[in-house]
């Protein structure tokens, strides 16, 4: 088995936030990422698919379908956006980095085995200090 993974990059704005709560409980419990204002992040994502190498190319994956699947499924998507109001697969959900992961995962996890290979784990850079792994609901 070998490991490959992709780096791609988005910038986006969000809020985190609970419509049920006053500002100020959203202040106390999200701190500055509750800003009724939104604000913004330069995310790094690495996606990394796993599988066996196939004999006739040498690739697990070829780099440049995977980098259009995330491209096209997940870039095209939150690149310049808005997540909590213009992001289909966030529709609902609360925008943290957490979620945002998950919902990656679910739109990418079908298209990577249809290329061959098994989508190994999502990370999210949010900040240089934060980021957060997602390896599916099978890993944990």
């Amino acid at each position: 088995m070998i490991f490959i993974t992709r780096r791609e990059r988005f910038n986006a704005a969000h809020r985190l936030f609970r419509i049920e709560y006053s500002d100020e409980q959203n202040l106390q419990v999200f701190g500055k990422c509750s800003n009724p204002l939104w604000h913004g992040h330069n995310y790094e994502l690495f996606v990394t698919v796993k599988g066996e190498v196939n004999p006739e190319t040498g690739f697990l994956v070829d780099l440049k379908v995977l980098s259009a699947l995330i491209n096209d499924r997940i870039i095209e998507k939150l690149d310049h956006r808005n997540i909590n109001l213009e992001v289909d697969f966030m529709a609902g959900r609360l925008a943290s980095t957490e979620n945002i992961s998950i919902g990656i995962w679910n739109e990418l996890e079908e298209e990577v085995r249809k290329l061959g290979a098994e989508l190994h784990c999502v990370k999210l850079y949010e900040t240089e200090n934060n980021y957060v792994e997602y390896y599916g609901n099978a890993q944990r």
